[in-house]
């Protein structure tokens, strides 16, 4: 009987490591991306004299598009839409 409760403890360890795994990947991807974003906003503001706000929507654009959000971003403050 002890056998098939470590068996089913060590499958359970090893489903909620693949799980962590996948979900630290995401993680770190998403961090690559918000820096990655962040500071192409941040050289814009500087070098262009944009005065965009850095706002809990503008970091989470930047945190899912990366350097695509960014310029989103920028793109909608050039045109007046939003930002």
């Amino acid at each position: 009987m002890t056998g098939i409760f470590e068996l089913s403890i060590l499958v359970l360890a090893i489903i909620a490591a693949i799980i962590l795994y996948k979900v630290l990947k995401t993680v770190k991807r998403m961090v690559i991306n918000t820096v990655v974003g962040i500071v192409l906003l941040v050289v814009a503001n500087l070098a262009l004299g944009l005065d965009i706000a850095y706002s809990g929507v503008v970091i989470l654009i930047c945190a899912i598009g990366g350097a695509v959000g960014a310029i989103l971003v920028i793109a909608c403050h050039y045109m007046g839409l939003a930002f």
